[in-house]
């Protein structure tokens, strides 16, 4: 029986595979070195359900959820267990054009709703939980673009698994049964320099992304050369190919010439992002690099891992 295989998760597992909602805030944290702040943070990320009550209840449908994910450093002084298999901080990946950054982060809220006001009350009120216990390292806040296009034009998240093969491809399963129901989660903050994108023909885009600008109809796969995004960033391992779920976002600020996507990756296995950013920035051959890099620059990546439900709500015992 193949790992993917292998299970149903009987443990509640965060909102990882919460709906697509039209607005997202991305919150990155480190937890400052003082007596207590480990303690503080226990507290409030135990008690995240009562943050999503407090706010999500003026608007029920507004499908109001935040997925809390923890990073390696501070994982064993908040858990006090060993850290999930995997789990280690962001590995920089540099390539001979383009590189992928690491930088800091021990807690990622993803906190997401129908409505922004909902997702700023809910960061306001985590925050004044968490006081002077942590620092803010990245905040940014994003929104859904027209047919859920990103900023370059294209359809994304296109590849996402649906039906049983979500739950097979982000959560863990029996193969790791003390952080069963958890998921690896990587987050990256790429910058687009739109005015070159948009100096390329429309074609030019299409062979780049592998896919057709106005109908997201999947391009033929090169068969040598230059490999399309879509195909570089698709994982296949003797014959079986390994999803990963993509929540991304765009974010932008036209008065300040800021646009972007927010990656952020849920899966069961970290080793298959990882694979995905190895191919992207070093080449399928080496040496071939994944074109859109020449237009989308990473500016942070941190690695985490968002644990059960149950989990989570133990910590503050």
């Amino acid at each position: 029986m193949s790992t993917s295989q292998s299970r149903r998760v009987p443990i509640e597992a965060q909102k990882v595979d919460a709906p697509l909602t039209s607005s997202a805030t991305f919150l990155v944290l480190t937890v400052k070195p003082d007596p207590g702040a480990m303690d503080t943070v226990r507290d409030v990320i135990s008690g995240i359900d009562d943050i999503i009550k407090n706010v999500g209840f003026r608007d029920l449908d507004a499908q109001l959820s935040c997925t809390v994910a923890i990073g390696s450093r501070v994982w064993p002084l908040l858990t006090g267990r060993p850290a999930p298999p995997e789990l280690h901080p962001f590995v920089e990946v540099t390539g001979s054009t383009h590189s992928a950054p690491s930088t800091p982060g021990d807690l990622l809220f993803h906190i997401r709703a129908n409505r922004q006001d909902l997702t700023f009350e809910f960061e306001r009120q985590l925050l004044d939980g968490l006081g002077r216990a942590v620092t803010v390292e990245d905040e940014t806040s994003g929104f859904r673009y027209f047919d859920v296009r990103d900023l370059l034009g294209f359809v994304d998240g296109t590849a996402n698994p649906v039906g049983n093969a979500l739950a097979e491809s982000t959560l863990i399963g029996d193969e790791d049964a003390a952080n069963a129901g958890g998921s690896y989660v990587v987050v990256q903050k790429y910058l687009h320099n739109l005015d070159a994108w948009n100096g390329l023909t429309t074609e030019q885009q299409e062979a780049i992304i592998g896919r057709k600008k106005a109908d997201n109809v999947e391009l033929d796969d090169a068969e040598s050369g230059q490999k399309a995004h879509k195909t570089l960033s698709t994982i296949e391992v003797d014959g079986e190919e390994h999803d990963i779920l993509r929540d991304n976002m765009p974010f932008g600020r036209p008065g300040a010439s800021e646009f972007g996507t927010y990656f952020i990756g849920y899966s069961r296995r970290l080793w298959v992002i990882e694979k995905m950013l190895e191919r992207m920035f070093i080449g399928d051959p080496p040496g071939l690099h994944d074109r859109l890099l020449d237009f989308s620059t990473p500016v942070t990546g941190a690695t985490f891992f968002a644990p059960s439900a149950a989990f989570l709500s133990t910590l503050g015992d």
